[in-house]
Order: structure tokens, then C-alpha cells, then sequence
């Protein structure tokens, strides 16, 4: 584990600024490219300040323990458990969400997919509520982040992992939207199996990290964020061949579906769904770098405009 040098370099009681200055010093040494910001925020969170207010307050004197306590944060970071973790907050889709360990880290990216999943809503005719499905939900970023843009529209969540719904649970009552999205434990979906062919669109973020390759992410992913969330099969494939099996028995007439893929899956998760048949419109997206990341297709039947 890397040392940490204690923040009190100055005589009796240290200033803020050298706190801040002392704090951004360990983590550059522990090879942390975000120091700067890093240490801003834990010790914002100590302070109960805003990084502006930091600099704002700069000559502040820290007591005691509001030194110890920014020393324990500094500690778990070094240790490289992720800000997100630490802090116990995550933005996603302008949103605020609850994280810990026992579900990813809603990344940036993920937000294309929100992106595509409104897009494919906006063609849903309006004469009855329609009804989208989340698999392996998490943190429950996508469900409530569509509840919160799709008011009409009822939302079912699923989860193989009870401690991840538990804080899907409390992200949708925290952002307004739990009377909107129903929440279910179970496998794929299992979790559903007697609500065959109800569902408009389904999307989901799954598992995509190839086994072998996981331990070479960052620190933050590798050792911290829940294997079973991140372990793709070998391939990285294995998630997304249930997917476009099991999926055309969900879905109803001309719904699509709509799911997060490795920046390099973009071909193979293409011939899976083409390959399981009954699907038509099978396209790759790509996000804002140019890179794939979204697969979409639809159950066969009457025309429908493409996404």
C-alpha cells in the first residue's frame, strides 16, 4: 500500500491550502492522474464545501479532526477504491445516484444508450402506456434515468444481485420516480419469465469485459467494482448470446431493443442477433468518440421506422 504523508506541514493548525496542496503531493506520488480534482472533493466532502469554496476559503483552519478524517479518505483512495465509492455519489444523466461496491459505477458513456432507448420511445404510439424493460440493472441508472424522461411509460427493472436492487430501489425513490418502476431479482430474465411478449423495448447494460482481460483495467474496476458485473465469458460475448435468444420472447410486436457493447464488439454482437433471427434492423451506433457502443434491432413484424 502507498504511504501517506501526513498534512501537517505547517505549525499548529494547518491551513486548508496546505491541506489541499499536502493531499494533491500523495496521490501524485501514487501515480493517481486525478489527483488535484481527487483531493478537492475529499476534502470538499470533509468541509462540507464545494470545490469553489475551497478556493474561496483557502486560508481556513482545520481542526483536529477535520485533518484525520481527509487522512482516512486519502488513505482508501490511495488504495485506489474510486471516488465514486469513497463519496458514495455518482452523476448520470444529470441525476444524482447512490453507488457502492456491490454495483458499477454508472459511466459517461452509458449515457448513448439512455440516448438511443429515447429515441426508439419517441416512435411508441401514444394511445396506451408502454412498457421498457432494464436488464441487470445496477445502480438503477438507466430505469430511472428513462422514468425521469419517460413519464408515461411503465418501467420494469431486473437484477441478479438482491444488494444491487436494493440500491436501484433507493435511486428511484430519490429521484421522484419509484410509484413509475417495478423491480425484480432474478437471472435476465428470469426475473420475468411469465410476462412474455409485453414489452416495447427492452435495454440493457450488460457484462462485456473479456475474463482474461479484467485484471489489466484500472485499479479502480479491477479491484473494487463487483466482478460479476464486469465478466463477460471469455469472448465477452456470453451475456449478449442469451440476450438475443431470450429477447424476441419478451418483446412485443415491432419493439426493439437496445444494449451497451465493447468499443470492439460492434461486428460480433451484430451476427448474434442476426444469427438468432426474428429480428430486423440490426445496426450499430456508435458514441461521440466514434467508437460502438450501442446494438439495436427490433422483433420482426409490421414496418416501423428505424432508430
Amino acid at each position: 500500500m502507498e504511504t501517506l504523508t501526513p498534512i501537517a506541514t505547517e505549525p499548529n493548525p494547518p491551513r486548508l491550502r496546505v491541506g489541499l496542496i499536502d493531499g494533491v503531493q500523495s496521490l501524485v506520488a501514487a501515480g493517481i492522474p486525478s489527483a488535484r480534482l481527487d483531493a478537492e472533493i475529499l476534502l470538499g466532502l470533509v468541509l462540507a464545501m464545494t470545490r469553489e469554496q475551497l478556493l474561496v476559503c483557502s486560508n481556513l483552519l482545520l481542526s483536529e479532526v477535520q485533518i484525520r478524517q481527509y487522512d482516512d479518505l486519502l488513505r482508501r483512495r490511495l488504495m485506489r477504491e474510486p471516488i465514486a465509492y469513497i463519496t458514495g455519489r455518482q452523476e448520470f444523466w444529470s441525476l444524482e445516484f447512490h453507488v457502492a461496491p456491490d454495483v458499477l459505477i454508472p459511466r459517461p458513456e452509458t449515457e448513448r444508450l439512455v440516448e438511443t432507448a429515447l429515441a426508439l420511445a419517441r416512435e411508441f404510439p401514444q394511445i396506451r402506456s408502454r412498457r421498457v424493460l432494464d436488464i441487470g440493472t445496477g445502480s438503477g441508472a438507466i430505469a430511472v434515468s428513462l422514468a425521469k424522461e419517460l413519464p408515461s411509460a411503465e418501467i420494469w427493472a431486473t437484477d441478479v444481485s438482491p444488494a444491487a436492487l436494493e440500491i436501484a430501489r433507493s435511486n428511484a425513490a430519490c429521484n421522484g420516480v419509484v410509484a413509475r418502476v417495478r423491480f425484480f431479482h432474478g437471472d435476465l430474465f428470469e426475473a420475468i419469465g411469465e410476462f412474455a411478449g409485453r414489452f416495447d423495448l427492452i435495454v440493457s447494460n450488460p457484462p462485456y469485459i473479456r475474463s482474461a482481460e479484467i485484471d489489466a483495467l484500472e485499479p479502480e474496476a479491477s479491484r473494487w467494482e463487483p466482478r460479476r458485473a464486469l465478466d463477460g465469458g471469455a469472448d465477452g460475448l456470453d451475456f449478449y448470446r442469451r440476450i438475443a435468444c431470450q429477447a424476441r420472447d419478451y418483446l412485443a410486436p415491432n419493439g426493439a431493443i437496445a444494449v451497451e457493447i465493447g468499443a470492439d464488439m460492434g461486428k460480433e454482437v451484430a451476427k448474434l442477433f442476426t444469427a438468432a433471427g426474428g429480428y430486423t434492423g440490426v445496426a450499430i451506433l456508435q458514441d461521440y468518440a466514434g467508437r460502438d457502443r450501442v446494438g439495436v434491432a427490433r422483433l420482426a413484424g409490421k414496418s416501423a421506422n428505424s432508430a
